[in-house]
């Protein structure tokens, strides 16, 4: 977890708001308290795993005998 004060944040809000977008999170602080916290947007970042997974499942050539994962979706869809 980083620590930025307010001034720093100030100056660098975009590349915090980028690296919460990648997971992290961010305390700001003033007067090296800490008063606020930047980071992902817990419901996005599930979602977003799940779309990878599924991205990953059907870009893979994997085969169940002689049908792809790919076959079995779409057989699936015409019924």
């Amino acid at each position: 977890m980083k620590k930025v004060g307010i001034f720093e944040g100030k100056a660098r809000f975009s590349a915090l708001i980028h690296a919460a977008k990648n997971g992290e999170t961010i305390i700001v602080t003033k007067n090296g308290e800490a008063v606020a916290q930047i980071g992902p947007i817990k419901s996005e970042k599930g979602s977003n795993k799940a779309k990878d997974a599924m991205k990953r499942i059907l870009s893979s050539k994997i085969n169940l005998g002689k049908v792809t994962v790919r076959e079995l979706i779409d057989e699936g869809r015409r019924y």
